[in-house]
């Protein structure tokens, strides 16, 4: 099973809001986070989060 939406929004305190997916991701990349976490952050339905809860939501919203 991939990392939680708790863990995830953890990995991604120091972003900074509003975010886009693309941006996102990018970022993953330059932070090392692991392959599973950045295919997910990838099928995110969303273009833009406004906050690390609306990143765990969309990760719900996959499950």
């Amino acid at each position: 099973m991939g990392p939680n939406a708790m863990q995830l929004q953890e990995s991604l305190a120091g972003l900074d809001y509003p975010v886009s997916k693309e941006d996102l991701v990018r970022w993953a990349q330059e932070t090392g986070l692991d392959t599973q976490t950045l295919q997910l952050l990838r099928s995110l339905p969303a273009d833009q989060f406004q906050s690390p809860a609306d990143i765990g939501d969309a990760i719900i919203e996959l499950s």
